[in-house]
C-alpha cells in the first residue's frame, strides 16, 4: 500500500471481492482510518453534505467502501484533495473500494486524473498461501471463500454461487445483451478451450452470435479481470509466427467448476488439466512480477514455443516453459525458441518443489521459488 505515500488516492480493483471488507477494516485500523460502507443507511447519510464530513476527517486516511454506488461523489473528492492539496497535505487522503472494477476505472479516470492510483486485487497466489499445497490453490482458485471452504463440495458451490452472481448482476451492469445462459455458454466454451489461440469465427458459429458481440464480451471480461489475453511475442527473427492470442480465464477455480471438476481426482483425470495447471502458473508468476512488467508468449509455425515470456523494463526477459510432472523435460521446440529469443534465464516450472539445472543453461524450478525470485526484482 506505498502508493498511498505517493497519491492522495487509492483504488483496489480486481476479483478478490471476498475480504474487501475485512482488508479495509484492516488498513483502516494499522493506518488510523475512518471506515465507511456505502451500502449502509447510516455511513451513506453521513455524506449528506460531503464536503463538510469528509474535510472533518481530513488528517486521517478515509476508506470509502462500494464507492461505485456514489458516483456523484467523485467530483466532491476532487475538490477536496485539491483543497488539501493547497494546505500541504498532498498524500493518503482516501481508499476507494467496489467490486464494479470497470465503473471505478471510468469514474476515477474522468473525474481524479493525476489525484489517483490503481490497485489490482487479484485472488489468491500460491506465496499468500504459506506452505499449504499448491493443489488445492489450483483446484479450488484463489476466490477467499472458495479457497478456505471446509470441502471441496462447499468450495465448489461457493463458485456456482460467484458464477451465477456475475452472469445475473455484474455483467448486465456493464451493458451486456446477452442472456445469462448464453454467456454462461461463452464461459464454458472458453474453459474447455483453456490456453488455446483465439478463434473467434468458431465462438460465434456455437454461440450463434456475430463475431462483433464475441469480441466485445471478451472485452469485457478481460476488463473485469476475468479474462486474460496473451498477446504473441514479435520480433525479426526470420520466421513465421503465430499472430493470435492465447485466452486464458485467470482464476483456475472457475474454469473448474464451468467444467464440472470437482475435486483432485477428477481434474487429474480431464482433458484440461495442462492447460488449466498452465493459466494457473501464468496467473501466479505475473501476480509476483515487478509492475509494468510485460507477459507474452512466443509460437512459430515450425513448433518452436514458449509458454510465458516475462518482458521487465529494460527489456531483459525470462523464458518459462511450464510443465505439470515432477521430472520435466524440454522440448526440442522450446530450445529453439531459446535460440531466437535469446532471454536472459530460461525456466521450467515444474510440479513438484526442487531446483535443480537441465541442459543448456535451463533451470527446472517449483513454481513457489520463482516467484519469491520475481518478488526479489519487486523490490529492486
Amino acid at each position: 500500500m506505498g502508493l498511498l505515500g505517493r497519491f492522495p488516492a487509492v483504488v483496489l480493483l480486481g476479483p478478490r471481492q471476498v475480504g474487501k471488507t475485512t482488508l479495509a477494516l484492516a488498513c483502516g485500523e494499522a493506518l488510523g482510518g475512518w471506515y465507511l460502507d456505502l451500502e449502509s443507511r447510516r455511513d451513506l447519510s453521513k455524506l449528506a453534505d460531503p464536503e463538510d464530513y469528509l474535510s472533518r476527517h481530513e488528517e486521517r486516511l478515509v476508506i470509502l467502501d462500494e464507492i461505485q454506488r456514489v458516483p456523484d461523489l467523485f467530483p466532491s473528492l476532487r475538490g477536496l484533495i485539491d483543497e488539501g492539496r493547497r494546505r500541504g497535505r498532498r498524500t493518503g487522503r482516501f481508499l476507494l473500494l467496489g467490486s464494479a472494477s470497470l465503473e471505478l476505472v471510468q469514474q476515477g479516470s474522468e473525474s481524479l486524473a493525476g489525484r489517483i492510483a490503481y490497485v489490482e486485487l487479484a485472488p489468491l497466489d500460491a506465496i499468500e498461501t504459506g506452505s499449504e499445497p499448491v493443489t488445492r490453490l489450483w483446484l479450488r482458485g484463489g476466490f477467499p471463500e472458495s479457497y478456505l471452504a471446509g470441502s471441496d463440495a462447499a468450495s465448489g458451490e461457493y463458485r456456482d454461487f460467484l458464477i451465477r452472481s456475475y452472469l445475473e448482476r455484474d455483467v448486465p451492469l456493464h451493458g451486456s445483451r446477452l442472456g445469462a445462459g448464453k454467456i454462461r455458454r461463452l464461459w464454458t466454451m472458453l474453459a474447455h478451450a483453456q490456453g488455446g489461440l483465439a478463434n473467434l469465427a468458431t465462438l460465434s458459429r456455437n454461440l450463434e452470435i456475430d463475431v462483433r458481440t464475441v469480441t466485445a464480451q471478451l472485452e469485457l471480461l478481460e476488463r473485469m479481470l476475468l479474462l486474460r489475453r496473451l498477446q504473441p511475442w514479435h520480433a525479426n527473427v526470420g520466421k513465421r509466427l503465430v499472430k493470435s492470442p492465447k485466452l486464458y480465464l485467470r482464476d483456475s477455480g472457475l474454469v473448474h467448476e464451468l467444467l464440472g471438476i470437482g475435486d483432485l481426482e477428477a481434474l487429474l483425470g480431464h482433458p484440461v488439466v495442462g492447460a488449466s495447471w498452465e493459466g494457473f502458473v501464468i496467473e501466479n508468476l505475473l501476480a509476483c512480477a515487478p509492475p509494468r512488467t510485460g507477459a507474452w508468449f512466443y509460437r512459430t509455425s515450425g513448433g518452436a514455443e514458449i509458454d510465458l515470456l516475462i518482458e521487465f523494463r529494460g527489456g531483459k526477459c525470462w523464458a518459462v516453459e511450464i510443465k505439470r510432472g515432477l521430472s520435466p523435460q524440454v522440448s526440442r521446440g522450446f530450445h529453439s525458441a531459446l535460440d531466437d529469443v535469446k532471454p536472459a534465464a530460461a525456466f521450467v516450472v515444474h510440479g513438484g518443489d526442487d531446483r535443480f539445472k537441465l541442459k543448456q543453461g535451463v533451470e527446472a524450478i517449483g513454481l513457489r521459488h520463482l516467484q519469491r525470485q520475481l518478488l526479489g526484482l519487486s523490490g529492486e
